[in-house]
């Protein structure tokens, strides 16, 4: 097992990462205000790991109960976190029961925005169970539900208590998820560090095949980057905004495809190509450094070609992202490989021209 903190004072949490961390009670334990929890998943991750979790916790004496939602992106909204609402209050779960989340990236938004909701906020721990969520989603406090005209639009800033990401549930990932996980770890390199970039060039094969040493690596560097990035700016005010490359681009596409027709990770990494290509058309990269980072997405099974849906639509999807500023649509650009910019100034025509060329 590795362990690294996220360093945000006395909301500072561990986040663990290795094999078999599912089964060790003394690792969520020390994490609980009382010894009762409600797990949040889905109907895919249920079956799987439910029972597991649920016997780990009581040998620990903890009261366990469970709300199982439907699975999928479609189903991040208002009427499914009722749900999670429905189960507390049938349950009388009180301020110090920990909400914990099992299943992916929608299950962790949404467990999270029910935790910072309920009762005005109560504990919840992350245990995410896709290569998408490990590296990214679980990590940050960002949680929050989609709206028709937008993805996340609302939601809040609220931190877990812990970060357990069992690797062994990669296991049972379908490989569309896993390349979809695989966009994410994509972005640490190309906004943060060149040499783990170069290094995801020579080892996608691996991290596609699950060998373990290369897939710890990978989820260790991604949370390590992210961890460096919010501890320096937790709700968003400056740096953290690079976190978000290929994102304002993604998320038209998500929205605009119809959530869940497009998984994230294949939005964004269509997005990235994108800005790549806006990158390039400013004059920051070489045809060569788009090229590269094009064919590491292709590598990881990923969609490099954004859907056409339209200048029009994808401007109209951009126009409600969360960093527009000043009714100014801002961008997560690349000055370099391994150096992100977050800048309001791409000229209408470059934008166009972009969201229009030929693939």
């Amino acid at each position: 097992m590795q362990t690294l903190n996220v360093d945000l004072g006395e909301r500072a949490y561990p986040i663990h990462i290795g094999s078999g961390l599912l089964d060790r009670a003394e690792l969520i334990l020390p994490h609980l205000a009382q010894k009762r929890v409600m797990i949040v998943t889905n109907t895919t991750v249920a079956p799987l790991y439910l029972a597991r979790l649920t016997a780990t916790l009581e040998t620990g004496a903890v009261a366990v109960s469970s709300v199982v939602l439907p699975d999928g992106e479609a189903y991040k909204n208002w009427e499914t976190l009722n749900e999670i609402f429905d189960a507390l209050l049938t349950d009388r779960a009180e301020r110090k029961t920990t909400l914990i989340a099992l299943g992916g990236g929608v299950i962790g938004d949404m467990t999270g925005f029910a935790a910072a909701s309920y009762q005005r906020g109560v504990p919840f721990i992350q245990i995410p169970t896709t290569l998408l969520s490990q590296v990214d989603s679980s990590v940050g406090g960002k949680t929050g539900i989609n709206h028709p005209l937008g993805k996340n639009m609302i939601g809040a800033f609220y931190q877990p208590k812990l970060v357990l990401a069992d690797t062994d549930t990669l296991k049972t990932l379908p490989a569309r998820e896993l390349s979809a996980g695989l966009a994410e770890v994509i972005k640490y390199g190309l906004i943060w560090d060149a040499d783990f970039f170069a290094w995801l060039e020579a080892n996608m094969d691996k991290l596609r095949a699950l060998d373990p040493a290369a897939i710890t690596h990978a989820i260790y560097r991604s949370c390590e980057i992210k961890a460096q990035i919010v501890a320096q700016d937790e709700r968003e005010g400056g740096i953290r905004a690079i976190l978000n490359l290929g994102h304002t681009f993604g998320h038209a596409i998500e929205t605009g495809m119809g959530y869940g027709n497009w998984l994230h990770g294949e939005a964004v990494a269509a997005g990235m190509a994108l800005a790549a290509e806006t990158s390039r058309r400013l004059g920051w990269l070489a045809d060569a450094d788009v090229e590269r980072a094009r064919a590491l997405i292709r590598a990881a099974g990923l969609p490099d070609v954004a859907p056409d849906l339209g200048v029009e639509t994808y401007l109209e999807y951009m126009g409600h992202d969360k960093k527009v500023e000043g009714g100014k649509m801002r961008f997560v650009l690349l000055k370099k490989l391994g150096e992100a910019v977050v800048t309001g100034d791409v000229p209408v025509d470059v934008l166009t021209g972009v969201l229009t060329a030929p693939h």
